[in-house]
């Protein structure tokens, strides 16, 4: 029952940050092993090594004989699926969902309030050292007060984004796998997110997404890549859109299809979009979107906070709690639905 439990953090990290780690129990025996290939761990180590803290770096199976549980350092996991270690029965994985749904929540928040007050047209203008002409009709806003905002996926991100919204009084609509069950059963740190799912004005099953998406003026698209999400805002979905409408793709690069989502910003069949998350990144050079007046372009940025670190380390070591405590992990990954 009080066996040391040997720890393995691969990913770099603060002697701070891993003493407090090893402060959650006398049984915990934590290496931080910085690595960016298996070889950096020495074979003994994987040969012992219960729990494995780690970015991208993941043994064989033969390697880690005793490894019991893996925590990942990012809250997507779609490059690690087919990692044969994965696969091992008994073996647990848990996610860091949860820890950077604060910043990129804040991140989506910005981008709505851009795209609503036309800010891509004002930089244009202002490069230019224009005074633009017709400026009511150019830059009459489309505001979030009033507005209806559809959230694709109500995960982490997706309930805080609806927290920061509160104030604006703007409606809050969301796609939720189980709709019938609100709550959030996840990692939530106090003061964030929508535990109790009461912030959401209503929520719709994924099958139901395109009835969502014809009342939206701005979508948020937050889902985590799976096969039952790549392609999902495809030209069908994009089709439903109103005219006038903003999108915000903070998800992961293949949810959303770019082929069928050009020609709509193009001809203005929707208003504009903030794109954060490519199929491809860094996004080519060559890519159309790089011109689009009505695009905003962040590369792959809307979970960097100088925080992140001490969040992550904050979830690791609840995870580390409950683990001794034989109770369930949070973010366990289900293979299955991939997240």
């Amino acid at each position: 029952m009080n066996e040391p439990v040997e720890v393995v953090i691969a990913v770099p990290i603060t002697p701070e940050l891993a003493d407090g780690l090893r402060s959650v129990s006398t049984r915990l025996k934590v290496s931080a092993i910085p690595a960016r290939k298996v070889e950096d761990i020495p074979e003994d180590v994987w040969a012992r090594v219960e729990v494995l803290y780690t970015n991208r770096i993941l043994p064989a199976p033969e390697q880690a004989p005793n490894l019991a549980w893996i925590q990942f350092h990012w809250a997507g996991v779609d490059h690690a699926l087919d990692a044969p270690i994965l696969h091992r029965p008994g073996l647990v994985v848990s996610t860091l969902s949860g820890a950077s749904a604060s910043q990129m929540a804040e991140h989506v928040l910005a981008m709505l309030l851009a795209l609503g007050h036309h800010l891509p047209d004002a930089f244009a203008h202002q490069k230019r050292i224009e005074w633009p002409a017709e400026r009511w009709e150019r830059f009459s806003p489309l505001e979030l007060r009033g507005s209806t905002v559809g959230i694709v996926g109500y995960g982490s991100v997706g309930r805080q984004v609806a927290r920061l919204l509160q104030p604006f009084g703007a409606t809050v609509l969301a796609t939720k796998r189980d709709a019938m069950h609100p709550e959030d059963t996840g990692y939530t740190p106090e003061g964030l997110g929508d535990p109790a799912g009461d912030l959401v004005h209503r929520l719709y099953p994924p099958q139901a997404l395109r009835s969502m998406l014809k009342d939206c003026d701005f979508v948020v698209v937050t889902v985590p890549l799976t096969k039952e999400t790549r392609g999902l805002l495809g030209a069908e979905a994009l089709a439903t859109l109103k005219p006038g409408a903003c999108l915000v793709d903070v998800s992961r690069g293949g949810v959303l299809d770019h082929t069928a989502l050009l020609p709509l910003l193009r001809e203005h069949k929707i208003a504009a979009a903030a794109l954060d998350v490519f199929p491809t990144e860094p996004l080519p050079a060559d890519s159309p979107l790089w011109k689009l007046p009505n695009v905003i372009i962040t590369p792959h940025v809307g979970g960097f906070s100088p925080h992140y670190e001490a969040r992550a380390a904050a979830l690791f070591a609840e995870n580390l709690h409950r683990y001794l405590a034989d109770l369930p992990l949070y973010n366990r990954l289900d293979l299955e639905r991939e997240y």
